[in-house]
């Protein structure tokens, strides 16, 4: 496995992701709004995952995501992505170790970043990369079909036949 750029992807969000979680905690308790009416910081813990599921089992939830981790790593070894494709996997790898650490050495996941034009669950940068990341892994496999040439043995021409 060579070193590639997109790689660089996962300690940036892995930084972004600590940063954050470690300044949460000393925000004003009603938060702190960043754009009135859209975006605000406010300080909550999850102690499940997505939407607080699973809640109380922090432990079971960071061996659980170590094995999601693993297999990922394994099957980043195995392929040659193309940039897309691995940029979108880098994303979802970074989120994945910054929840996991949290859930393995905090008990719960801090959470901040409240969007108030919708109602949504509080998440943070790992929330945000994982979704991000999955949502660019549907465009590739859905609309980029020569993301996965290569793999599926369907080498399309610049024409696209």
């Amino acid at each position: 496995m060579r070193l590639r750029k997109e790689y660089l992807i996962v300690p940036a969000v892995l930084a972004a992701d600590r940063v954050l979680k470690l300044l949460a905690p000393r925000l004003p308790e009603e938060g702190m709004t960043l754009i009135p009416g859209m975006l605000q910081l406010r300080f909550t813990v999850n102690r499940g995952i997505a939407f607080s599921l699973l809640s109380g089992q922090p432990r079971l939830l960071g061996v659980l995501s170590l094995a999601v981790i693993a297999g990922m790593i394994l099957f980043l070894r195995k392929k040659e992505l193309k940039p897309f494709p691995l940029a979108a996997l880098m994303l979802m790898l970074g989120g994945a170790l910054g929840n996991a650490a949290d859930r393995l050495l905090l008990g719960y996941v801090p959470d901040m970043i409240e969007l108030l034009f919708v109602r949504f669950a509080v998440f943070n940068a790992a929330d945000a990369a994982l979704t991000i990341g999955c949502g660019m892994m549907l465009i590739s496999l859905l609309l980029r079909k020569n993301d996965w040439a290569e793999q599926t043995g369907e080498r399309k021409t610049d024409d696209g036949k």
